[in-house]
């Protein structure tokens, strides 16, 4: 790994969920994963939910994002997400529960049922328990 490091910043609007020096990372972007190593060349793009793979010093931390964008500019790497979560901070349990409640909503198949946001809190719910799963 080179001796260079670039600046990544996760944030969402409610919190600063990382903010340091790394070596690498891989963002799940919407048309396909992204590498970003430093001196990446300028960039915006859009992210879908997924994990960011970031990797430090010999190490992996993974980040559970649901959507947001990717800029990289001047060696620094800043995601916007919708909502982020170190895998570290995961409450399996409630991320558990979450997946039961969407999977018992798409089941159900009443009227009154928003099919795209059941679809979406499930696939949220999968990619936290996927995130601490890989830790």
């Amino acid at each position: 790994m080179s001796d260079k490091t670039q600046r990544l910043e996760i944030v969402t609007p409610e919190r600063k969920v990382f903010s340091d020096n790394v070596d690498f990372l891989v963002a799940p972007g919407t048309e396909g994963e992204l590498g970003i190593l430093p001196e990446h060349a300028a960039l915006i793009t859009s992210l879908k939910i997924g994990i960011v793979r970031v990797y430090q010093e010999g190490k992996k931390i993974n980040v559970a994002v649901s959507g947001g964008f990717l800029e990289v500019r001047d060696s620094k790497v800043t995601i916007l997400a919708t909502a982020a979560e170190r895998a570290d901070e995961i409450d399996v349990q409630r991320a558990e529960a979450a997946k039961q409640r969407a999977e018992q909503r798409l089941a159900a198949k009443t009227p009154d049922i928003d099919v795209l946001r059941a679809e979406l809190a499930l696939k949220r719910a999968i990619n936290r328990l996927k995130a601490a799963s890989s830790q």
